[in-house]
């Protein structure tokens, strides 16, 4: 059975939320919408969104990262908001895998978000039913649109190619090579929902300065206090220090 999915690279997302503001345009005013914000801007904003980036700050100073986390459905292959839905609303299209909401059989009673464990599922609050990525559906689908553009929007979007679409069950896809040979992985694997979605790992950049480089007035480690040593064989500012 074909499963359509997305493949998000953490190691190239720059977090500069193109893929949400694509998302909101397309869905807004497509087969999904609407995608209602009642309050959109303030202290507690509020609003429908099917994908989000969120972003943290890993490690201790000064050995801190900054990562950003798309997250939006992960089209699990045993998607738990499926059976828990007293009217049949939510379901996994056998054809392509993708877990859509029926909004005529929605009564909004968010027994799928709380069994989501990934929080993928939000209430529209003018519509009163909850709501979701499709993988852009009616999209994708769309033969009036070039073959190269029928991928979501997200995907369409991305100025860094952070994110990839395609069937994960094909060996022989795109998505599928990435996943093996960069290491893909699934979401919260312990739960046994078998998501879809894989997100690629950060990859570690060795990063070599001279030391006289190092020693600036302005490098925020030599103000701290924290200059790293130089190596035991080094003889002269020339040398390179790595970390």
């Amino acid at each position: 059975m074909t499963q359509l999915a997305l493949i998000i690279d953490l190691n190239v997302c720059v977090g500069c939320h193109a893929c949400v503001t694509s998302c909101k345009e397309w869905n807004t005013s497509g087969w999904a919408g609407p995608m209602t914000d009642f309050n959109p801007y303030g202290e507690n904003p509020t609003g429908t969104f099917f994908n989000r980036v969120q972003t943290f700050e890993i490690g201790v100073f000064p050995n801190t990262e900054t990562v950003h986390f798309p997250k939006s459905c992960l089209h699990c292959e045993e998607p738990p908001c499926v059976p828990v839905c007293p009217t049949g609303a939510s379901y996994k299209r056998e054809k392509d895998g993708i877990v859509l909401v029926d909004y005529d059989k929605c009564i909004g009673c968010k027994y799928c978000s709380w069994a989501c464990p990934y929080g993928a599922r939000e209430l529209d609050e003018k519509q009163k039913v909850m709501k979701k990525c499709t993988l852009c559906v009616d999209r994708i689908y769309d033969q009036k649109l070039p073959e190269a553009e029928r991928r979501p929007a997200c995907v369409m979007s991305c100025p860094t190619s952070a994110r990839l679409f395609g069937d994960i069950h094909d060996p022989d896809s795109e998505v599928s090579v990435t996943i093996r040979e960069s290491g893909g992985y699934q979401l919260m694997p312990e739960w046994g929902t078998k998501p879809a979605n894989h997100y690629l790992p950060r990859r570690k950049t060795r990063i070599t300065l001279h030391r006289d480089e190092l020693e600036r007035a302005d490098n925020p480690l030599k103000k701290e206090g924290i200059l790293p040593a130089p190596p035991a064989d080094q003889k002269t500012l020339d040398e390179t220090t790595s970390w």
